[in-house]
Order: C-alpha cells, then sequence, then structure tokens
C-alpha cells in the first residue's frame, strides 16, 4: 500500500474532507478512544485535548491506498493500521478509521490523537516518513504486488547502467530475498516468451542460465544463482513452454564469465569517474595553495621593501647625529663623535636583528598556514585514496565470487 501522513491540525475541515460526499461510499468504520460517536465530535475532542499542551499540529492522518489493480479487505487495513501503531509507537492512542470507495476502489483513512492523554504532551514521531515507506515496501511483498519503482531496491537493476555512486549503495545494501522472489515474479508475469523474460530480468539484474542439474536459473550481477521454478512457484513444464530447451541456455559458468567482463567495463569507467571527481574535489585546494603561495610572496616582498625604506631612513637619522664642519671637529677632538658612532653601529646592529625577527614571524606564520592548508590536502587524499581501494576491492569481490578467469 502507499502510504501518506501528516501531521496536521484543522479537525473540523479534515472532518469534513473524510466526510466528503464526492466519494460513492464514506463508511466511518472505527472511533477509539472518544466519548463521542461521531466524526467531527471525535476530531473537536481532539483539538480541545490539545489545548491543554502547546502542540498546534494534534492530529496524527495516514491515507492507505492499495496498487490500482489490487483489492485489500478490511482485515488487510486494519492489520497494516495496527502494524503501523506498533511501529510509531502510538498504540491505543484515540482513533478514527474511515473507508471511501470511489470507481470500484477501497482506500482508508485512520487518524490519531497525537496528545498523551496522561502526560499532557504530543507524541513525537521523528522520521514517520522513512518509517511508512519501510512498512509500505514490506505491505506490497507480503501481499505479492509489483512493487513501484520508487520501492525497488537499487540492487535490482543492471549495474550497466548504474552510476558510481548508484554502485557503492547497491554494493553496501542487504537485499531482501522476498524482494528477489518479487522481482522474478513480475518480469515472468510481464512477460510472454524468453527474448521478452530475458529482456525483463536484465533490467533487475538477473540472467537466464542454464543450472548444474540441467534446472533453468536466474544469475544476479553478483553471481549468486536462483531456481525458477522455486523462486516463480512454476513448474518445469511453463519454463520449458516460455524459455525452451534448458539445453539451449548457457551455464552459470559461462553466464558468471559473461557479467564479469561487463564489471571489468564498469570497473574502468567508475575508475575514470572517480579519479575525475577526486581531481575536482582537490582543486579548490590546490587553487588556495597556489594563491597563498603568491600571497604570501608578496608579503614577503612587501616587509623587504618596508625594512628597506625604513632601514635607508633611519641610516639617514643616525648620519645626521654626526655633526660635521667645526662642530664636527671639536666632537672629533673631544671624543663625542667616537660616542656616537658606537650608538650608530649598536642601533644599527639592533634594526637589523628587529628585522631579521619581522621576516622570522612573518615566515612562521605563512609557513603555519600552509601546514593547515597542506593537513586538509592529506587528509582529502588519505579519504581519495580509501574510496579508490574500496572500488577496487569491491569489483575484486564480485570478480572472485563470479570465479573470473583472465
Amino acid at each position: 500500500m502507499i502510504l501518506k501522513a501528516s501531521q496536521r491540525s484543522g479537525a473540523k475541515q479534515l472532518a469534513m474532507h473524510l466526510l466528503n460526499d464526492e466519494n460513492e461510499h464514506i463508511t466511518v468504520h472505527d472511533i477509539r478512544g472518544f466519548i463521542s460517536d461521531d466524526l467531527l465530535s471525535a476530531f473537536k475532542e481532539m483539538q480541545a485535548v490539545s489545548k491543554g499542551t502547546q502542540c498546534k499540529k494534534f492530529m496524527f492522518s495516514l491515507s492507505l491506498n492499495p496498487p490500482a489493480h489490487e483489492s485489500a479487505s478490511v482485515d488487510d487495513f486494519e492489520k497494516a493500521i495496527n502494524r503501523i501503531e506498533e511501529e510509531l509507537n502510538i498504540k491505543d492512542q484515540p482513533r478514527c478509521i474511515v473507508f471511501h470507495e470511489k470507481e470500484g476502489r477501497r482506500h482508508c483513512h485512520a487518524v490519531w490523537s497525537r496528545i498523551d492523554g496522561e502526560e499532557m504532551k504530543a507524541i513525537k514521531l521523528p522520521y514517520f516518513k522513512q518509517q511508512l515507506n519501510g512498512i509500505a515496501k514490506e505491505l506490497y511483498i507480503e501481499h505479492g504486488w509489483d512493487l513501484p519503482k520508487g520501492f525497488i531496491s537499487k540492487e535490482l537493476s543492471d549495474p550497466r547502467n548504474f552510476t558510481l555512486a548508484e554502485w557503492q549503495q547497491a554494493k553496501r545494501l542487504k537485499i531482501d530475498p522476498r524482494e528477489i522472489k518479487n522481482a522474478l515474479q513480475q518480469c515472468w508475469k510481464a512477460s510472454d516468451n524468453k527474448a521478452s523474460f530475458e529482456n525483463a530480468i536484465r533490467e533487475r539484474g538477473f540472467f537466464l542460465a542454464r543450472g548444474d542439474r540441467r534446472g533453468y536459473v536466474a544469475l544476479d550481477w553478483r553471481g549468486e544463482v536462483y531456481s525458477l521454478s522455486r523462486s516463480l512457484s512454476v513448474k518445469t513444464k511453463a519454463l520449458k513452454e516460455r524459455l525452451g530447451e534448458v539445453s539451449d541456455l548457457l551455464s552459470i559458468e559461462k553466464v558468471k564469465q559473461h557479467i564479469a567482463k561487463n564489471h571489468i567495463k564498469l570497473h574502468q569507467q567508475f575508475s575514470k569517474e572517480l579519479n575525475l571527481q577526486h581531481e575536482f574535489a582537490r582543486k579548490p585546494l590546490f587553487d588556495q595553495r597556489t594563491a597563498m603561495q603568491q600571497q604570501h610572496r608578496e608579503a614577503r616582498e612587501h616587509l623587504r621593501q618596508q625594512q628597506e625604506d625604513r632601514a635607508l631612513l633611519e641610516q639617514q637619522a643616525r648620519q645626521g647625529k654626526i655633526r660635521k664642519g667645526l662642530l664636527g671637529l671639536w666632537d672629533f677632538i673631544t671624543g663625542k663623535s667616537r660616542k656616537q658612532h658606537k650608538r650608530n653601529e649598536q642601533e644599527a646592529k639592533a634594526s637589523e636583528h628587529r628585522d631579521r625577527q619581522e621576516k622570522e614571524r612573518l615566515v612562521i606564520q605563512q609557513l603555519n598556514q600552509r601546514k593547515a592548508l597542506q593537513t586538509e590536502l592529506i587528509a582529502l587524499r588519505e579519504e581519495q585514496k580509501k574510496e579508490t581501494q574500496s572500488l577496487n576491492d569491491s569489483f575484486a569481490n564480485t570478480l572472485e565470487a563470479l570465479n573470473y578467469e583472465p
């Protein structure tokens, strides 16, 4: 069933919507946990209780829709609703169930109060959409209904159509054996001869083969073997009528070699794609490194020029302290000139030391900046190295499982 839900307010609006006479038949199936025995009054009770809390969206509204060409009994709907209550932790909450019938189809609405009457606080429903999607998929599989495209696991696709991200995801997921059976059965129902069946299962990542005991089997893209008679629940005679003689099929080993060759091409394609992704990811850091190098050079050149200009001015100032002419002669005779020269030398050495320290501080600062960038580069390279190794290991393990012999 397709399950759609929302947390909402608007008691009167929702009640009027559920009682809308555009439907051919409306059945208020169950009202539980209310003083009232009609839908509108029950919803108003939910609203009244919520006034004692800060919760604005006090109702949890759910619709349950079977596939267009399938039907579900009242028991099926009730079991699904009870299961949802357990999963979402809203069991025993006040609840209303309404059935709608229109154009030969029946669907169901269930509405719960989110307010815990004892605690007088709203029940939190984190990730309820993901939980409902999981339950919906389970219901499709359990009823044997054809899975909607959005519910089909990525593993059940032809790997030649995978993107790199889809391959990585498919290798991480654990697929439900019931879903494999459901996928093969859908392909069987949708085909009427060998060619159409092979095309259908190929889209799901399966390959037709002759089993070791001369039975009809299907291999998935990882080399796992599935008996068609068991998976499809049909007899060998029916398989033979549609698929022809089993002796005309390739053996399991030959099919595995064929799958492996496709994987080798896929690995080459994904390796190139991964390299491009890695280059793209590294480029901002490389650009930052180039820009940083230029900035550091400019900063050092600016400091050098600044120090040279300052040194020149300081040198001129020191020279200006040595008097010339008769006064200079007097300073020489009295020894004052010698003392000034000595002070000038000391000041020059101090200035040189100061300049050297300024340059050293700038270099240390720049080295720290470069070191931080290099740390990012190293971390990125290690991460990319692991991604590459993971991709290589993934394909190596797949080829090993397929018993590939170059």
